[in-house]
């Protein structure tokens, strides 16, 4: 059945209107930025089931349907949302995802996609210039930052165990990494077989940041034990935290003894754009392999996250596959041979109208006023009693006690009636609540809100004061 181009003109027309009208009330902070009815419940006001046996759909049914399934769900560019590291998107990132919709070239092979394919070359040699790997590095932009861990680690693996990839894994290989990392670390190296138990913790401080004066002793037990250091992972910065580990202290030791310097940069390198806080990130050009979310500081509507190493010829030695039905002739614009993935979505285009909206400027902007944001967070906590700050924010992560009851039960308390949305998170061992700034709309106004909200009477009665 070809495409009725009037039928798709009045249905995109009515998404339109409802996802404006959506993000409009959203940042005015006009409905619950959370809503979580029950699977079965919400496929009932769906009517999913009805709609999956008998079809036939109109605009009108669509906007119906629109207005339910919005309802529901986690409103990102709410004032009160400051829950997970997931950007309240840009609308040039929106645009990107509609004509991905309708165009669909997958473009991990170039004649599939000639001009995604040239966008995210350029996207990347933006990138790759940012953190200072200039022409001699290579990259690639994967779904996600777990994906692009995995596939850092494999260059990592194929620079210190070449004949991993045809012989199998060698049983002597180590991931150095603090607990503060990423669980994508872990899964990472159970996945390229070194299993969960060659991930060796580094020695940290109180708030999990990798002691550096410690790393040669931790190199040492390494090698005592009969194995080799396949890479050591730092943070830029900790998910859990926003604190950064000494990029230039950490890439000067491992420089120095011959061991691959792999820095998670999912959230915090997106400071590269922010004159002010660009120092958080001094050292990131000693990494040899590094990842960026733009899904998550570059306002991107996920998933879009930056593979980038220092040496392109490192990210092409992390795969060795062959398939005849791709494999053949001139691989020379192709990406797909640094990539799991073979049908890759046009995910460079997010990245490149939201900077050909915002100008690196103004992103740099966006980061800044969320940085600010979330320090104004911690400066208004701690003048409150029985508020607990246990450090000055580095980014837009805060991480806060409030007395000395249960913090996970306060968070369920506070998400009840979908009044606010934000984690938790362990810091030196010790449950915090954790909020994540992400919304443009958040202010001191909601910020106030939710301080009074977390201190109100009913929680002075259930023992929180």
């Amino acid at each position: 059945m070809t495409w009725n181009v009037e039928e798709f003109v009045n249905a995109a027309t009515v998404t339109v209107d409802e996802l404006a009208a959506y993000v409009d009330e959203s940042q005015r902070g006009v409905p619950p930025v959370l809503g979580r009815r029950p699977p079965g419940e919400l496929a009932e006001r769906l009517g999913l089931a009805r709609w999956i046996r008998e079809g036939g759909m109109t605009a009108g049914d669509h906007a119906e349907f629109l207005r339910t399934y919005l309802a529901e769900g986690t409103r990102l560019h709410h004032p009160a949302y400051l829950g997970h590291q997931v950007a309240a998107p840009d609308f040039p990132a929106a645009l990107a995802d509609l004509v991905h919709g309708v165009s669909n070239n997958p473009m991990a092979i170039y004649e599939m996609g000639a001009s995604a394919a040239t966008v995210e070359f350029e996207v990347l040699r933006w990138m790759l210039g940012k953190v200072g790997f200039g022409e001699a590095g290579g990259g690639v932009l994967t779904h996600g930052g777990s994906l692009a861990n995995l596939t850092a680690l494999l260059a990592a693996r194929a620079s210190v165990a070449p004949q991993a990839w045809t012989e199998g894994v060698p049983g002597d290989l180590a991931l150095l990494a603090p607990a503060s990392s990423h669980y994508s670390l872990t899964r990472a190296a159970a996945i390229l077989g070194l299993g969960e138990r060659a991930v060796v913790p580094l020695e940290v401080d109180g708030l999990g940041r990798i002691d550096v004066a410690r790393l040669p002793e931790a190199l040492e037990r390494v090698r005592r034990a009969g194995r080799r250091p396949m890479a050591l992972v730092a943070n830029a910065c900790a998910t859990g935290t926003g604190l950064h580990d000494d990029l230039r202290g950490i890439g000067e030791f491992c420089a120095a003894n011959g061991v691959w310097f792999h820095v998670d940069g999912a959230h915090g390198a997106s400071a590269l754009l922010s004159e002010k806080h660009r120092h958080l990130l001094d050292g990131i050009d000693l990494a040899d392999s590094l990842i960026w979310d733009a899904h998550k500081m570059l306002r991107t509507s996920s998933l879009a996250a930056a593979v980038l190493t220092r040496r392109e010829g490192d990210l092409d030695a992390a795969f060795r596959q062959r398939a005849s039905y791709l494999f053949y002739g001139e691989q020379g614009f192709d990406l797909i041979g640094r990539t799991v993935e073979c049908s890759k979505a046009e995910l460079g285009l997010k990245i490149f109208l939201n900077l050909a909206w915002r100008g690196e400027r103004g992103l740099g902007e966006y980061v800044a006023r969320r940085y600010a944001t979330a320090h104004r967070f911690w400066e208004l906590a701690r003048e409150r009693p029985g508020f607990e700050c246990p450090y000055e924010p580095e980014s837009n992560i805060v991480c806060f006690r409030y007395g000395t009851g249960d913090q996970a039960d306060i968070r369920e308390r506070l998400m009840e009636d979908g009044a606010f949305q934000l984690t938790s998170a362990e810091v030196g061992g010790v449950r915090h609540l954790r909020v994540t700034v992400m919304a443009p709309a958040t202010d001191d106004k909601t910020l106030e809100a939710l301080l009074d909200r977390i201190a109100g009477p009913e929680e002075a009665t259930a023992g929180f004061r």
